[in-house]
């Protein structure tokens, strides 16, 4: 790539902000960031960010601060990077989302997104454009409009998801000119990975069963592991269902994986999941793609998996309550 790339943020918080720092400071790339609740706040003072890899921070901003996504016609991204969450059940999806921007053939859409199959949609509306998977491993958290509280070092896997439609080899080669630019200011681990489903199905023994086992539950990451025999008979059993369902569709994860996940962070640190704070908000939650795809992809290959079924059909009734009460969801009145 001659010259800067031009890269399109949808999703600045906590993961999404450090990332545009990333690729600001690295030199190699403009950022344009679409915000939404916080676009005030950062138009007129910046972010405030406290950061283990960059230090205090305040009052930057990316090139250029939007608050909806640019047409295709004003601007030619050549990367657009997705951080949100990903409500797959729930219109607009992050597809429909950025397709003013998507310029067919050209942009590279960069899916720094928890959970399995999250690709699919992209090659059904886009089945000219890249797709890439970052896979984020960072403890970064917006805790008030355009303030980043950033704790844990960042580490970002990218790769290519594999679309039948292109060469497999520009695909990679996307992948790996996107780690440069990321990497290039060496305040952060990028790293390539020619196998995307293997990082994508790890970090679901995490999201897919502690994340979820949380929500339920209401309880955080060290309770959890303290409330009587929980861990035995919700998060244990869920974990194992899951790298099953993984081993089923041909990935194999590390030996020792559930234990390593469940004592991967001190017990006192009690620290809450993000579902967890999605259900104590009110706010819709990732549970498709975080549990009902490799609950699918798993069952669909003969895996019995009946703990992760009851966390699935219990955060789809949570999530069915929500959508009520934000009035997406009709329902008949009382009858007198």
């Amino acid at each position: 790539m001659v010259g800067k790339a031009s890269v399109l943020l949808i999703g600045a918080g906590g993961v999404g902000t450090i990332g545009a720092l990333n690729l600001d400071k690295g030199g190699q790339a403009t950022v344009t960031a679409v915000l939404r609740s916080n676009y005030t706040k950062v138009l007129t003072d910046g972010f405030h960010i406290k950061s283990v890899d960059h230090g205090e921070i305040q009052g930057w901003r990316p090139s250029e601060v939007v608050n909806k996504i640019p047409s295709r016609a004003d601007s030619q991204f050549d990367y657009i990077v997705v951080s949100t969450k990903n409500i797959a059940d729930h219109s607009p999806t992050t597809a429909e989302l950025i397709s003013p921007a998507v310029i067919p053939g050209k942009t590279s859409i960069v899916l720094i997104q928890n959970g399995l199959n999250i690709e699919r949609p992209f090659f059904e509306k886009y089945p000219e454009n890249i797709c890439l998977s970052g896979v984020s491993l960072i403890d970064s958290h917006e805790t008030s409009p355009a303030f980043i509280e950033h704790a844990a070092p960042d580490r970002l896997i990218v790769g290519a998801f594999q679309n039948p439609n292109l060469d497999l080899q520009r695909q990679e080669a996307a992948a790996r000119e996107f780690v440069r630019i990321y990497s290039a200011g060496r305040k952060t681990i990028c790293t390539y990975t020619d196998n995307v489903p293997l990082q994508r199905w790890q970090k679901l023994v995490y999201n897919a069963c502690l994340n979820t086992t949380c929500a339920v539950t209401g309880l955080d990451t060290g309770r959890i592991r303290l409330a009587g025999d929980t861990l035995k008979t919700l998060v244990r059993p869920v974990m194992n269902e899951i790298v099953a369902a993984a081993r089923a569709s041909g990935v194999e994860l590390p030996e020792g994986i559930v234990d390593k996940i469940i004592n991967a962070d001190p017990l006192t640190a009690y620290l809450r999941p993000s579902m967890l704070e999605d259900v104590e908000r009110g706010n819709l939650t990732e549970f498709e793609n975080l549990l009902g795809e490799p609950l699918r992809e798993g069952t669909s290959r003969g895996v019995p998996m009946p703990t992760a079924t009851f966390l699935y059909h219990t955060l789809k009734a949570i999530q069915w309550r929500f959508k009520e009460r934000k009035g997406l969801i009709s329902i008949p009145p009382k009858s007198v």
